[in-house]
């Protein structure tokens, strides 16, 4: 008598005797689901039609598709560092510093991805480069409304970076709000008023349009944490995400200086700055100045 044949039989016997199993006898055996006439798919959830339909190479240069996708790719992690950076100010303003320490540090994660970016970037010489300039017109990184947003959280305010968003209201609204509101340091430097230390009232209470000024009083709060972490324990962590914040953030600055002067020298923006020398006077921009000030007293 001999026994009915039934599907998977052979790839049974296969993987008995030792044979490799194929990519479809491991997706049936698994019960993949591969019919999404009727549910979300994967595509479906991502919406990477659009997604990947918004590449629109203006030359006929090769290498503008590279261009295009590390600037837009750059844009979707900025898009997350700002929900992220958002959530954690929000936090530190209601006392919630544990959530917050998480959000700070994938914030340094992000841009550590947005640092490593410029290696791809790195790749195109300049000849390809100039092959596809002259079509990117006035458009430039320094426009980026997200990376100015970002740049007013973390307390680099500068009305005049207002202007170059003037022509899409909704952006220029997005922008604006940022400028006004705290910062991340201003936030930080209330939570050690509410515990405590001797924080000028000025510096609680202000024009938030303005950048924050280093504040000897200030670097004597931060000192006094350092001094004795244990009994500050979070005031301590907070102060060390800060670092490792803007230690990412100069990386970031500094990555992208060293990718400008590679690939088009000492040539003016696009956007119609210096290039390579104003991104070298934006390396000098400290965000927190107490938090590094603090370690030669120490």
């Amino acid at each position: 008598m001999t026994c009915p044949h039934r599907p998977g039989a052979d790839a049974d016997a296969d993987r008995k005797a030792g044979a490799v199993p194929s990519t479809e006898d491991i997706v049936r055996d698994e019960g993949a689901r591969l019919d999404f006439a009727r549910e979300m798919s994967y595509g479906d959830y991502l919406h990477l039609d659009a997604l990947l339909d918004a590449q629109h190479p203006l030359s006929p240069a090769h290498d503008e598709m590279l261009f295009i996708v590390q600037h837009q790719t750059s844009e979707l992690w900025m898009k997350l560092l700002l929900h992220e950076l958002r959530a954690a100010i929000a936090n530190l303003a209601r006392d919630e510093l544990a959530a917050s320490f998480k959000q700070l540090a994938r914030v340094s994660k992000i841009l550590e991805q947005l640092v490593h970016a410029w290696d791809v970037l790195a790749t195109m010489t300049p000849p390809e480069y100039s092959a596809l300039r002259p079509h990117l017109a006035q458009s430039s990184g320094f426009q980026s409304f997200q990376y100015r947003r970002i740049e007013f959280a973390l307390g680099n305010k500068n009305a005049a970076m207002l202007k170059p968003h003037v022509h899409a209201p909704q952006r220029l609204a997005e922008v604006d709000a940022a400028w006004r509101a705290p910062s991340l340091y201003d936030e930080a430097l209330r939570l050690l008023a509410r515990r405590g230390f001797a924080i000028p009232a000025d510096r609680l209470e202000r024009d938030w349009t303005l950048r924050h000024e280093a504040s000897a009083e200030v670097e004597a709060a931060w000192l006094a944490v350092y001094r004795d972490p244990k009994a500050h324990w979070d005031l301590y962590q907070l102060a060390e995400e800060l670092t490792d914040l803007e230690d990412a953030f100069r990386l970031w600055r500094f990555r992208h200086v060293t990718t400008v002067e590679r690939v088009i020298g000492f040539k003016r923006g696009t956007g119609g700055t210096g290039g390579v020398s104003y991104l070298r006077k934006m390396l000098d921009v400290v965000l927190f100045p107490e938090i590094w000030s603090v370690r030669t007293s120490l």
